[in-house]
């Protein structure tokens, strides 16, 4: 989440004439996160989340990310649902872009998880894929491993700038893992941006909400695990924490065991998903507009994490 796009109190009052929310009460901007702007409002009639998308969303995909929440939201699993204004039109334009608003999921997101947020936070991963199938809805992951020697062709001189001798070391990790990225594993609708702040908790610690699905797409659930799992189980140090890890797989397979190939896979899948988010926070190190109420995201945590998997640890304990 973020703020590129200000919005003034007209154009809000004139955005919400078409639903039937009440008049805004409250209308606040929120830093987190580099993708679209968002706000907080309260209305009359409750509290929501209004987005307005910005850079890599691509329009056509916007359907398929609202229909996507109102399903999960249909089978019972806690995603915000889009409230559609008085017509039934879920998706808006507002300021010249792509706006929609959804329903406001209650809970907190925490900032250093322990070992049993981790294992909470499997659970309610493993329960997203579960409630995911049968979504009829199809989007490819256009930051897959295909994408990332086209991405870092356009980014080499800024990891050069950042570190000397990174880009000749991403080239070779891009090449090995062009050769040994694991293939026909299950998969389905998968959230591909599984932070810990796009995940919600209850005061007593347990599993509350998922948000912030503008990633989500058709892969690998066990390269999704991958992903969770490089961003829940560092320790600032940059060291991987494996009891946090073991927690976080025991959590997922409480709904949805993993295959022995999927368990095989997740070394090779951990330092790729390090790799794409290497890669996206560098493509966006230097891209954020003046003046935007975001802060870019450092690319060399997620090297340090790259660098942690090519050494081969194992993320069960051991080497690999």
């Amino acid at each position: 989440m973020a703020v590129y796009t200000d919005i003034t109190d007209q154009e809000l009052e004139g955005f919400l004439a078409d639903y039937d929310l009440g008049a805004p009460l409250a209308f606040k901007g929120i830093a987190e996160g580099v993708e679209n702007s968002n706000f907080l409002l309260e209305t009359e009639k409750g509290r929501y989340i209004l987005t307005v998308y910005e850079r890599r969303a691509r329009p056509e995909d916007l359907p398929y990310f609202l229909n996507l929440l109102g399903w999960l939201a249909d089978r019972g699993y806690p995603s915000a649902r889009p409230v559609p204004d008085q017509a039934g039109r879920t998706l808006k334009t507002l300021r010249g872009k792509p706006a929609a608003i959804v329903g406001f999921m209650p809970g907190l997101s925490v900032r250093k998880p322990s070992p049993a947020h981790c294992r909470e936070a499997g659970e309610g991963l493993a329960w997203l894929h579960l409630a995911g199938e049968g979504y009829e809805g199809r989007r490819a992951n256009d930051l897959g491993q295909p994408h990332w020697a086209p991405l870092f062709s356009k980014h080499r001189q800024a990891a050069e700038d950042l570190k000397p001798g990174l880009a000749a070391t991403i080239d070779k990790d891009l090449a090995e893992m062009a050769l040994a990225w694991p293939r026909s594993l299950p998969s389905g609708t998968i959230h591909a941006d599984y932070f810990p702040d796009n995940v919600f908790f209850r005061t007593d610690g347990k599993f509350a909400a998922t948000i912030d699905f503008y990633f989500a797409c058709d892969d690998a659930y066990a390269y999704d695990v991958a992903v969770t799992l490089n961003a829940w189980c560092f320790e600032a140090d940059g060291s991987f924490n494996v009891t946090a890890a073991q927690g976080l797989i025991a959590g997922y397979e409480r709904r949805r065991p993993l295959s022995p190939a999927e368990r095989d896979a997740l070394p090779m899948l951990a330092r790729g998903a390090a790799m794409r988010f290497f890669l996206t926070r560098l493509a966006d190190w230097n891209a954020t507009p003046a003046g935007a109420l975001v802060r870019p995201k450092d690319p060399l945590e997620y090297e340090r994490k790259l660098a942690v998997h090519r050494e081969g640890l194992s993320l069960f304990g051991g080497r690999a």
